[in-house]
């Protein structure tokens, strides 16, 4: 085969390197058969003509056409394969080609003045033939084969008219009107060929330009055009094919591991609430370049949505933990916007598979949920999904099932805790606790009934169901005494839940005053301004609020400046470290803050003689504890009061009784 599969014309090939690599398939033909037929017209020549003729110019003109053909069989050149080399090598083999034409023409016009009419006919056959094969053999070059054709069919003429014989007459001119017809047929041909392989080469600009939009709409479709990373579709596109790849056909073999995590900006709602969305919208466009510089290597990272962030790690947990730290770490670098400097924190949850979990909604909730662990316990760190996860996990999903079920209006109920006045030792107030006794599950930690209504979006409901039941109570306790009552970020963000409350306290006819909402630091980050404008609500309808567990946020004295508060609730870890002298003193500065507020300061967590005598000490007029009573039903909470001698009222005497 003259030309190597690897050097055939592809779809991409311009229109004259394709027509050279044609070519360059028929060419070493017309060589070869040139070869042979000149060698065949000097051996029925030879004796008869000088040998210079029959010998000496065969011997020059044979392994010419012979080195051509090899040079032709060799592989191209690079050079040969681009427009420019092609379109010289074209240009040389019609130049070539007329001078062999010419070469060959007048040796065999030459020949025929030796021999006889058998001789003088081979060298019209050696002429006619000749010239209609190498026709054949530039198919692809009409050029070469018009001026190859005239070359040699002209001369072939004019010697048959000129030599008389009728014979010769009518072969001359048949040969030269069959060559016209060649060269007729031949440049049709290649007009088809020419038009073929532009529609072709046009075919295939037009895919590619397809393919290039479609590559465009794809990564602008798995591309966040804020941030600039891979996007939640990539995420979990790029999660599939990491679990595909994982895929063992044999489920004894062991699995190579890799980790998703999640990753969650600290503080950056209240900053965009703050400086307004245009700076957040800055802030994750610089977090976002600073990921994406980082991402490398097995690390992908892709924004989820908000400040949420998710991260793939091609390897196992010992590698991945200190890659997302230093995420995070490169986070918390400081960023400079319009003349100030802003500083975020950042947490992150791991999964690892195939401890964590075999699908991407298991890893992607598994690492969530580690995310939401590390929040809620060591804000600003990076913590791996662990068994003891898992069964917190199996615990919470009974509980959501239950509580999905659950009777709430027959199942709910409150306990309260009293709240003291240390100089008198009275009760000034109580805290209204809910309490959860499920029929499936038993008694139900308070703190898990409250994060489980609040992902199953029914804390409005049982909010609201408590709080009525509280009211109740309260018609039943002294005038003196308080209710302290709860709210949950998702109570304060529902206007409803707001206008519904306000109504029940309306239709009781109980003094606002005589009512204390609580709220916590972690329930007012979800969004400090919606959280203060309701509370304000509150304060101009006559209620009360405080500030629960003070001293576990991270922005407590922005809370204290921000919020329209009226009572300061001490965390009790507070308490557990007044045996020290700091604890002392920092208790006591937390009593001397409140005082310069003006707000009242109530100590929790009071379970020993010396901690109330210390708390006493320090200044502190209200406090609260197992020492000083323990949640009770309001039967339990009436009877205690009474051995105290506190006047009840007539309804709340004959409850007792």
């Amino acid at each position: 085969m003259p030309l190597s599969k690897n050097h055939l014309p592809t779809s991409e090939t311009p229109l004259v390197v394709a027509t050279l690599l044609h070519f360059r398939r028929q060419v070493p033909w017309m060589y070869a058969l040139l070869a042979i037929n000149a060698t065949a017209l000097a051996y029925t020549h030879a004796g008869l003509a000088p040998r210079w003729m029959t010998h000496a110019l065969p011997a020059l003109l044979v392994p010419l056409i012979l080195w051509r053909m090899f040079r032709w069989l060799m592989p191209p050149t690079p050079e040969m394969l681009t427009e420019a080399g092609a379109t010289r090598m074209i240009n040389r083999a019609t130049v070539l080609g007329s001078f062999f034409a010419v070469a060959f023409v007048s040796w065999a016009l030459g020949l025929a003045a030796y021999g006889g009419p058998y001789e003088h006919g081979h060298v019209v056959v050696f002429i006619g033939i000749t010239v209609l094969g190498c026709l054949f053999c530039l198919t692809h070059l009409p050029g070469a084969a018009t001026a190859v054709g005239i070359l040699v069919s002209v001369p072939l003429v004019v010697y048959c008219l000129l030599s008389g014989n009728p014979v010769f007459v009518s072969v001359g001119v048949n040969i030269a009107l069959v060559t016209a017809v060649f060269l007729i047929v031949l440049k049709d041909a290649h007009r088809v060929f020419h038009n073929l392989i532009a529609s072709r080469n046009a075919l295939v600009t037009e895919r590619q330009q397809a393919q290039r939009l479609s590559d465009e709409n794809r990564l602008l479709a798995h591309t966040d055009v804020l941030t600039g990373l891979p996007n939640r579709r990539y995420f979990f596109g790029a999660l599939e094919a990491m679990l595909e790849a994982r895929h063992q056909p044999d489920p004894a073999a062991p699995a190579t591991p890799f980790c998703v995590g999640v990753l969650d900006l600290d503080r950056f709602k209240a900053i965009n609430d703050t400086y307004g969305h245009v700076c957040g919208d800055r802030l994750l466009g610089e977090i976002g370049q600073r990921l994406n510089t980082a991402a490398q290597g097995p690390l992908t990272v892709a924004r989820l949505g908000g400040d949420e962030f998710g991260v793939l790690f091609d390897g196992p947990p010992d590698l991945a933990q200190p890659a997302i730290r230093a995420l995070c770490s490169n986070i918390h670098v400081p960023i400079a916007i319009d003349g100030f400097e802003v500083t975020l924190g950042c947490s992150a949850g791991i999964a690892v598979y195939p401890e964590a979990g075999t699908t991407a909604h298991a890893l992607f909730d598994r690492s969530d949920y580690a995310l939401y662990h590390v929040k809620a316990h060591q804000r600003g760190g990076c913590a791996v999904f662990s068994h003891e996860q898992e069964a917190l996990i199996r615990v919470e999903q009974r509980v959501e099932a239950a509580l999905q079920v659950a009777c709430l209006e027959r199942e709910l109920e409150l306990h309260y805790q009293p709240i003291f006045d240390t100089r008198t030792m009275t009760v000034t107030s109580v805290e209204a606790l809910a309490r959860w006794k499920s029929p499936v599950l038993g008694e139900v930690a308070p703190a898990t009934l409250i994060a489980a209504a609040e992902r199953l979006g029914v804390i409005n409901a049982v909010t609201l169901i408590l709080f009525e039941r509280a009211l109740t109570s309260l018609t039943v306790l002294p005038d003196p005494v308080s209710l302290s009552f709860n709210l949950s970020a998702q109570d304060l963000m529902s206007p409803s839940t707001m206008r519904e409350i306000v109504r029940m306290i309306v239709a009781t006819n109980i003094s606002p005053k005589r009512i204390i909402f609580e709220v916590t630091e972690t329930s007012l980050v979800t969004d400090m301004a919606a959280a203060r404008e309701a509370l304000e609500r509150l304060r101009d309808f006559g209620v009360r609020t405080a500030l629960d567990d003070f001293g576990t946020g991270y922005s407590s004295l922005c809370s204290l400046h921000e919020l329209p508060l009226d009572i300061l609730k001490v965390d009790r870890t507070f308490v557990n470290g007044m045996a020290t002298g700091s604890g002392r003193s920092m208790v006591a500065a937390i009593r001397n803050l409140a005082q310069s507020l003006s707000l009242d300061c109530t100590m929790e967590g009071i379970e020993t003689e010396n901690q109330l005598i210390e708390v006493t000490l320090a200044g502190y007029r209200y406090a609260q504890g197992y020492l000083l009573g323990r949640p009770m039903p309001i039967d339990a909470l009436l009877m205690t009061m009474r051995e105290q001698h506190v006047h009840l009222p007539e309804a709340a005497r004959h409850s007792v009784g």
